[in-house]
């Protein structure tokens, strides 16, 4: 399944210029020892609103771009490294500047609030209850709508994490993720986002973190980007220098039974599409 070829590249990284728990020397290095060929760094854009996740100040976002780019030219030798972002749906950032962006969406607005999709199980069922009713399948509805902005809203290359909200699901089972109502709200937000020719991320960041065994996006939306001949890409959302691979082996044999048949990575020459 090609493997090893798929292993050489990730897209979606984050460093302690954020919420990573390295610095970015320390992962490109973890990078290189792990015989990658290329490297993209993606933290988290600066949010005008406080959140847990983003970077603190603007300036805080120019030093990060400013030492990825050191970097770049320190390794160019050993490791192509390119100097990405994570926007969120709501940082309004210009992102003009970044070889790539993912576009995600860490936060839901309900009832005039910023609502944390991926904080904890705790602060998901807290919003449910607060602000939809009680009713798990308001909030998704109203999730899978800011998905469906995700690219107007980020002006984004790659989708991340298409079904974030389903994070703790696995130890606290807060969607019913067969129920219609979700499916429907989840195939309209892909399908608008599959008019746009994005990549999709297959997404194993969750997995390295313990909070689920299966990466983003579900079977069943894999299987629509399938059937609509879309594009994925594997990424591991690291947060650790040690998980810039994680689970890539689980992540393809998934993608492969969802009727995929191949795979773009980033080379040092560009994207290649890899049959699998």
């Amino acid at each position: 399944m090609k493997l090893q070829h798929l292993t050489q590249s990730n897209l979606h990284t984050h460093t302690s210029f954020a919420d990573g728990k390295n610095t970015a020397e320390e992962v490109v290095l973890s990078a290189i020892e792990k015989g990658m060929t290329v490297l993209g760094f993606s933290e988290h854009s600066f949010h005008a609103h406080p959140t847990v996740f983003g970077m603190k100040s603007p300036e805080r976002q120019q030093e990060y771009r400013r030492e990825i780019l050191r970097l770049r030219d320190a390794y160019a030798d050993r490791i192509k490294i390119l100097c990405g972002i994570e926007e969120d749906s709501f940082s309004g950032v210009p992102t003009d500047v970044y070889d790539y962006v993912i576009g995600s969406v860490h936060y839901l607005s309900l009832g005039g609030e910023l609502c944390a999709v991926d904080h904890s199980a705790e602060t998901t069922l807290e919003a449910i209850q607060k602000h939809c009713g009680g009713d798990p399948m308001v909030y998704a509805k109203a999730y899978f709508e800011a998905v469906a902005r995700v690219e107007e809203d980020t002006q984004c290359d790659i989708v991340g994490h298409f079904d974030l909200l389903t994070k703790f699901d696995e130890r606290a089972a807060i969607f019913d993720t067969s129920d219609p109502r979700y499916i429907k709200a989840g195939l309209e937000a892909l399908d608008a986002l599959l008019e746009k020719d994005l990549i999709f991320e297959v997404n194993t960041g969750a997995m390295s973190r313990g909070y689920r065994t299966t990466p983003y996006p579900a079977p069943i939306f894999l299987r629509r980007i399938a059937e609509k001949r879309g594009y994925v890409t594997l990424n591991s959302d690291a947060h650790h220098k040690d998980y810039l691979t994680y689970g890539f082996e689980t992540a393809l044999r998934i993608v492969k039974a969802s009727g995929i048949g191949s795979v773009l990575t980033m080379t040092p020459n560009g994207w290649k599409n890899i049959p699998i």
